[in-house]
C-alpha cells in the first residue's frame, strides 16, 4: 500500500460525507450508509476515523483551512474595510452555496444529536469570522479615519449574523433558496451605513 493511499480514502470518505449530507437532507447519517456510499466495510471506515464524530470534525477542518486560508489572501490583496468586510462575507455565503452539505455543518442542524464538541467547533468557527470582521473594522478608523456607526464589536456582530441567517435559509429550504441571493443589493444597504467619519462625535 502507498503512502498516500490512506490521505486519498480518508479525503473519499469526507467527500461521501459531505455528498449524504446534501443528498439526504434531513436524515441520520450512519456509519452503516457511508460505509455503502464508500464502498467499503463499516471496519475500513473505522480504521480511518475512529467515530464519526472524527469524520465531523474532518470536514469542520476542511471548512476552516479552505475559508480562513482565502481570508488571508483577501486582507493581503484588498487595502479597505469596507471591501475586505463585503468580500469576506461573500465568500462565506459563495462556500455554503456552493458546498450544501457543508452548509449543514456550518448549519447545525445536522451536528443534532451528536457530540457537543462539534457543535463548539462550529460555534468557534464563527467567532473566529466575527472577531477577524472586528479586527478589520477597528483598523479602519486608523488605517482609513473611519468608524463604525455603531461599536465595531455590534457592528461585526451584525455583519455575522447576516451571514449565519443566510446559510440558514439556504439549509432550511433544502438548498433552494441562495445564500447570494440578493446579497449584493443587501450589502450595499448595510456598508453604506457601515461608518461614520471619525471627525463626527459619537
Amino acid at each position: 500500500m502507498s503512502d498516500d493511499s490512506k490521505p486519498r480514502r480518508r479525503e473519499q470518505i469526507l467527500q461521501a460525507l459531505a455528498i449524504m449530507l446534501e443528498e439526504d437532507s434531513g436524515k441520520r447519517i450512519t456509519t452503516a450508509a457511508l460505509a455503502r456510499q464508500v464502498g467499503v466495510s463499516e471496519a475500513a471506515l473505522y480504521r480511518h476515523f475512529p467515530s464519526k464524530a472524527r469524520m465531523f470534525e474532518g470536514l469542520i477542518d476542511f471548512i476552516e483551512e479552505s475559508i480562513f486560508a482565502r481570508i488571508t489572501r483577501i486582507l493581503d490583496d484588498i487595502p479597505d474595510a469596507t471591501t475586505r468586510c463585503g468580500t469576506i462575507l461573500s465568500l462565506l455565503l459563495g462556500f455554503a452555496e456552493k458546498n450544501p452539505g457543508l452548509a449543514r455543518v456550518l448549519g447545525g442542524d445536522v451536528l443534532t444529536g451528536e457530540t457537543a464538541r462539534l457543535r463548539q467547533r462550529v460555534h468557534q468557527l464563527f467567532e473566529r469570522l466575527e472577531t477577524q470582521l472586528k479586527q478589520v473594522l477597528r483598523e479602519a478608523e486608523l488605517r482609513e479615519g473611519q468608524r463604525t456607526s455603531i461599536t465595531a464589536s455590534a457592528a461585526a456582530n451584525l455583519l455575522i449574523a447576516q451571514a449565519e441567517g443566510r446559510i440558514s435559509q439556504y439549509v432550511r429550504s433544502d438548498f433552494k433558496r441562495l445564500p447570494t441571493e440578493y446579497w449584493e443589493d443587501q450589502w450595499t444597504l448595510l456598508s453604506g451605513q457601515l461608518f461614520r467619519n471619525a471627525s463626527q462625535p459619537a
